[in-house]
C-alpha cells in the first residue's frame, strides 16, 4: 500500500473539542450516514459485528437529559453529579452511542470483541473530524449504569455502553493539549 501523507498528517494533528462549547450546527442525515460508513471500518475478527450504533439527535436528546436526571434521583446521586448527567444531553445536539454487543463465539475472544467496539468509537471520532466537524467521545456515569442504557438505548444485560461520541461544529480552535512522551511509554522487544 502506498504512503498517504494526508492521512498520516491528519492523524499526527487530530484532536477532539469539548462538546459544551459546540455551537448547535450539526451534520445532515446523509453526511452522518457517510461518517458512520467510514467508521464501521474497523477490526472485527470473524465479521462479528460485535457492536451497534444508535445516533441521538436533539428531540432523543431531551428525553435522555430527563432519563439521566431521574435515574440520578432515584440512585440519590448528589447534585454536581445529577447536572453533569444531565448536562451532557441537554447542551447536545447530534452524537453516536456506540453500544458493545458481543456474539457468542469460540474463536474471537469476548475482549477482542469488546476492544472492536472501543476501535469503532474512535472511527467515528476520526471519520467526523476528516468530514470537518468537531467530535467528543465522551461518558458519563449513566453510560456505566445498567439500568439508565437499558432505558436509554436498549441495551440487553450482555451490552453496555463503549461511548457516546458528540458531534458539532466548535465556536473556536481547540489549543492542542500535552500529548504522551512516547519514551516513557514504548519498549522494544528483545530478540
Amino acid at each position: 500500500m502506498p504512503a498517504n501523507p494526508q492521512a498520516f498528517a491528519f492523524l499526527q494533528s487530530r484532536q477532539s473539542s469539548p462538546a459544551k462549547l459546540y455551537t448547535g450546527e450539526v451534520p445532515a442525515r446523509a453526511e452522518v450516514i457517510e461518517i458512520l460508513t467510514a467508521a464501521l471500518r474497523v477490526p472485527d475478527h470473524g465479521k462479528l459485528e460485535p457492536w451497534r450504533l444508535v445516533v441521538i439527535e436533539r428531540p432523543a436528546m431531551a428525553r435522555l437529559a430527563d432519563l439521566a436526571e431521574a435515574h440520578a434521583r432515584t440512585l440519590g446521586v448528589d447534585a454536581e453529579k445529577t447536572d453533569k448527567a444531565r448536562g451532557q444531553f441537554d447542551r447536545g445536539h447530534l452524537a453516536v452511542a456506540v453500544i458493545s454487543s458481543p456474539k457468542a463465539s469460540d474463536k474471537v475472544p469476548l475482549s477482542e470483541q469488546i476492544l472492536s467496539a472501543g476501535a469503532l468509537c474512535l472511527g467515528v471520532v476520526n471519520a467526523t473530524l476528516a468530514k470537518g466537524w468537531a467530535a467528543n467521545w465522551l461518558s458519563g456515569w449513566p453510560s456505566h449504569d445498567a439500568a439508565f442504557c437499558a432505558a436509554a438505548f436498549g441495551c440487553t444485560a450482555d451490552e453496555s455502553v463503549a461511548g457516546i461520541i458528540h458531534i458539532g461544529q466548535a465556536a473556536n480552535p481547540t489549543p492542542d493539549r500535552p500529548r504522551p512522551d512516547l519514551a516513557k511509554l514504548v519498549t522494544w522487544a528483545q530478540p
